[in-house]
């Protein structure tokens, strides 16, 4: 039986504010061909993952706290308990709005990596409105900053 445990499983903090731990796929023990699953903490007032599109299909459920919640050219906040399905190729992004930590779960598949996770710690995602489509009227600014 393979198993994981958030309790002991580090992650990883990007310089979105924001920690991953992969439950499924990445670095993971926990390897699958049809799906990746990860659990994902915002850290208060603007933590997020950035504006961004993948190949995969996602989904990205609310634990706790509130966040905004951009798609395409829509924009909405979700809260605990409430789930949002990414389509393929469309530009998303999530940033925690409230005064406490945001958790999400995300699953998207087929499984395999994602270029954002990299981009972002390169500093070379693409720019919301210049290399990729513009953020939704009043959206929280895309978290371009390379790790340090």
């Amino acid at each position: 039986m393979i198993t994981t445990d958030l309790a002991t499983s580090s992650g990883r903090v990007y310089p979105a504010r924001r920690r991953t731990v992969n439950l499924v796929g990445g670095a993971s023990a926990i390897q699958a061909k049809n799906f990746a699953m990860g659990f994902v903490t915002l850290e208060p007032h603007g933590g997020q993952v950035p504006w961004h599109n993948q190949q995969q299909e996602e989904i990205y459920l609310v634990l706790e706290g509130e966040a905004e919640m951009c798609l395409g050219t829509e924009r909405q906040v979700l809260k605990s308990g409430q789930a949002v399905f990414i389509p393929p190729g469309v530009f998303h992004q999530i940033t925690n709005i409230g005064s406490a930590p945001m958790k999400m779960i995300y699953c998207y598949g087929p499984a395999g990596d994602v270029a954002h996770w990299r981009q972002e710690l390169d500093g070379t995602l693409p720019r919301a409105g210049i290399e990729a489509p513009p953020l939704p009227q009043g959206a929280q600014p895309q978290c371009t900053a390379k790790a340090k």
